[in-house]
């Protein structure tokens, strides 16, 4: 489970709730907001190596811009970025997942990687369907599928279980890991463990006040024992969190699940 947190104290208390990743972001500039980095020494401080430190920087434009933004993120010490692609033509997306990589693999040396972000609830965006395909062959570590308005519906309204564990099963199939966020709730969990995607992000659910309030130790506890027990991850996911490095010392990879 992935806690989005805004700042050091939002991580403590997502480290104490039992969060398997901590996940840098700023819930009042949009689904992906970035945190400055100054926010997130102080949000890797407060998580001291003990679980993994991811982070959104937004949705990309610009070349230039995304690879220097992934590349000053990595070198902070995130495992991954995530990148979303509102609004750009399908065929400049590959381009600017590539122009992250190199970011992030200039920033870590390779010990960090890129997740492409499609959104379930915006037709200026990729289709997550196409996604899959343009992440995999620009060099993404995975995919997640969120929700740019976080006022309208959640994941769980606007997919059916069988198009989402097909989704999953595709991206698995082309080697990526996969993350599921949008608005979900506790009760949404099972949605989630069952379409097998490797990693689901929360936020609002695991703040007092809602997503723009503060995380809460007891909520995320609540949302873990909710998940229920170690559950099996795909052999994408073992094998990039394999690559990612310190992932790997931290989460549990389970059983594999099979392509």
């Amino acid at each position: 489970m992935l806690v989005s947190v805004a700042n050091g104290s939002d991580a403590r208390a997502a480290l104490a709730g039992g969060a398997d990743i901590v996940d840098a972001k700023n819930p009042r500039v949009g689904s992906l907001g970035a945190v400055s980095l100054d926010t997130l020494a102080d949000i890797y401080v407060a998580v001291g190596g003990l679980r993994p430190v991811t982070a959104a920087i937004g949705d990309a434009s610009d070349e230039v811009a995304i690879e220097q933004l992934s590349c000053e993120f990595a070198a902070a010490g995130t495992s991954l970025v995530k990148v979303g692609f509102s609004g750009i033509s399908t065929a400049r997306i590959a381009a600017l997942i590539a122009a992250a990589r190199h970011g992030v693999e200039a920033g870590s040396r390779g010990r960090s990687g890129v997740v492409a972000v499609g959104y379930a609830d915006d037709p200026a965006s990729v289709a997550p369907a196409a996604l899959v395909a343009i992440a995999a062959r620009a060099g993404a570590r995975g995919v997640l599928l969120d929700t740019a308005n976080k006022r309208g519906p959640g994941l769980q309204a606007l997919i059916d279980p069988g198009t989402l564990a097909a989704w999953v099963a595709d991206a698995h199939h082309h080697g990526l890991f996969v993350a599921l966020a949008g608005k979900l709730t506790a009760d949404d969990l099972p949605l989630v463990v069952d379409s097998g995607a490797d990693i689901l992000g929360v936020r609002g659910a695991a703040c007092e006040g809602g997503r723009e309030g503060h995380v809460s130790a007891d909520r995320v506890r609540m949302l873990k024992a909710r998940c229920g027990g170690p559950q099996a991850r795909s052999a994408a996911f073992n094998a990039s969190t394999r690559s990612v490095g310190t992932m790997q010392a931290v989460i549990p990879a389970g059983r594999a699940r099979g392509k």
